[in-house]
Parts: C-alpha cells; sequence; structure tokens
C-alpha cells in the first residue's frame, strides 16, 4: 500500500537551470544517447548472430550491452524532453517506476561487472580448466542471479520510497527519480530508507567492486610472474587497463554517491557524479569492450560483408 501524499507529481529541475544552455545540451545528450544504443545494439547483435562469439565472455557481453541500452533509455529520453519543455512533469507512478528501473539496472551491471572480471581471471589464469570452470551452466545461472538480486534490490527501495508522505516541495533538483533527492523531499522519519541506501545498496557497490579488483589483482600478478615475452605483457596489461578505466568510471561515482548520507553532498555535485555512470559509462562499454577486440571486429566485418 502507497502512503496517502497530496504530491501527485514531481517536477525534475535537470542538469543546469541556465536555460540558453538546454538546447546545446540536448543535441549533446541527443548525441551520446544515439551512439550509446547504437553501439550497444550492434554489439548484442554481433554476439547473439555468431557462433564464433558463443562463449562465456561474449555472453557477459552480450548482457553487459543490453544492460547498457535499458540503462540509458530509463534516464536520457526524459531528460531529453525537458531540455525542450517548459513541463517538466513526471507522475508520482512514473518517478517510482523510473526510481526501480535505474537501480535495478545499475545494481545489476556493478555485479555483473564483477563477474565478467571472474571470467577472465579464470580464462587468464586457469585457462586448462575454463571451459570446465565457465560451462554454459554456470553462465545462465549467474546471469539470473545478479538480475534477480538486482530487481529485488530496486523493488526494496522503490516500495519503502513509495510509502513514504510527501508534503511540500515536489521540486527534484536531479535529471531523474532517484532516492537521495526524494528523501530530501520527504515529509516524517527517513533514516531507515538512509540505512537501507548506505548499507544495502552500499554493500552491492563494494562488494562487487572488491570481488572486480581482487580478479585484476591476480590476473596482473598472474601475468607478471608467468609470462615471459614483454610484447604478450605489454597488450595483457593494456587491456586489463582498459577494462578497469570503465571499472572505476562506473564505481566510484556509484560508492561515492550511495555511501555519503542523503546530506553529505550537494543535490549540484549529485547531478554532475550522475552523468558519470548514467551517460558516459554506457557509451565507454562498447568501445572498451569490443572495438579494442579483434573477434568482436572480426565479427564485425563478416557481418558488413554479408
Amino acid at each position: 500500500m502507497l502512503n496517502t501524499t497530496s504530491v501527485t507529481k514531481f517536477l525534475l529541475l535537470g542538469v543546469t537551470d541556465i536555460q540558453e544552455l538546454q538546447p546545446f545540451l540536448f543535441v549533446v545528450f541527443l548525441t551520446i544517447y544515439f551512439i550509446s544504443v547504437a553501439g550497444n545494439g550492434a554489439t548484442l547483435m554481433i554476439v547473439i548472430s555468431d557462433p564464433r562469439l558463443h562463449s562465456p565472455m561474449y555472453f557477459f557481453l552480450g548482457n553487459l550491452s543490453c544492460l547498457d541500452i535499458c540503462y540509458s533509455t530509463v534516464t536520457l529520453p526524459k531528460m531529453l524532453q525537458n531540455f525542450l519543455s517548459t513541463h517538466k512533469a513526471i507522475s508520482f507512478l512514473g518517478c517510482i517506476s523510473q526510481l526501480h528501473f535505474f537501480h535495478f539496472l545499475g545494481s545489476t551491471e556493478a555485479m555483473l561487472l564483477a563477474v565478467m572480471a571472474f571470467d577472465r581471471f579464470v580464462a587468464i589464469c586457469k585457462p586448462l580448466r575454463y571451459t570446465v570452470i565457465m560451462s554454459p551452466q554456470l553462465c545462465i545461472q549467474m546471469a539470473i542471479t545478479i538480475w534477480t538480486i538486482g530487481f529485488f534490490h530496486a523493488l526494496l527501495h522503490s516500495v519503502m520510497t513509495s510509502r513514504l508522505n510527501f508534503c511540500g516541495s515536489n521540486c527534484i533538483h536531479h535529471f531523474f527519480c532517484d532516492v537521495k533527492p526524494l528523501l530530501k523531499l520527504a515529509c516524517g522519519n527517513t533514516e531507515l530508507n538512509q540505512w537501507l541506501l548506505s548499507t544495502i545498496t552500499g554493500t552491492i557497490a563494494v562488494g562487487s567492486f572488491f570481488l572486480t579488483c581482487l580478479s585484476y589483482f591476480y590476473i596482473i600478478t598472474h601475468l607478471f610472474f608467468k609470462t615471459h615475452s614483454f610484447g604478450m605483457l605489454h597488450k595483457a596489461l593494456s587491456t586489463c587497463a582498459s577494462h578497469f578505466m570503465v571499472v572505476i568510471l562506473f564505481y566510484a561515482p556509484v560508492l561515492f554517491t550511495y555511501i555519503h548520507p542523503a546530506s553529505g553532498t550537494s543535490m549540484d555535485q549529485d547531478r554532475i557524479i550522475a552523468i558519470m555512470y548514467t551517460v558516459v559509462t554506457p557509451i565507454l562499454n562498447p568501445l572498451i569492450y569490443t572495438l579494442r577486440n579483434k573477434e568482436v571486429k572480426g565479427a564485425f566485418n563478416r557481418a558488413i560483408k554479408r
């Protein structure tokens, strides 16, 4: 049951209050959205259609591309609409729905990056046992598990947020509906919601980040002690560094945003930081994980020649 509330809609104040910048930002973010959806969509289609890419690494890459398309679509279309509109309202149900899918897809991606790092760890450090450890059954089970955990994690936040009373201002100082800005508008005690945000979301983010770092630490250690060719070592470290850059760009803003209490940062800071993991990371993933990958580039070339 939703609590009785006098607020039936919210106003999303967006990225900036400067009206002169709105058309320029519309073009910038529309271009980013198009590239993100096109890049991730092409990657997903290639992974599905090319039999040579039917392996654990590309199975998870396909999941990542699907997540990034959906993740961008949760926030960017509404942002783009608000750049050109004076009516920046979103319904109460629409706001809670956006919050739910944002946390669902975001937490799932955090866990998926950890799973992808583990897959690379097994492939590099235990190559002879790779096909046994990363069996199709295990890959499917891990994918189902992280998607399920992500869904119920988001459901917890959406239900708990929807039960709050909103009896004052309905202006959200953000470009999408998230828990922290909504808690600032709520009447009454929000300590439980803040605890859930910092503890549950923080545990998923910190745990995934720790496991990702651990996998890359073992990979780098293994490469230093087992690889005797400087060229191979440089290539492997270059690949790990580019992957780890994406990981840092995703996890660092998330950890900063959700582990800090709601009163710990300004809304302006939160809006800028949110752009990193909602806009920048989804467009970087296809560039880092595919364009630097010979097998994927080969699959693209084969698809073009058909």
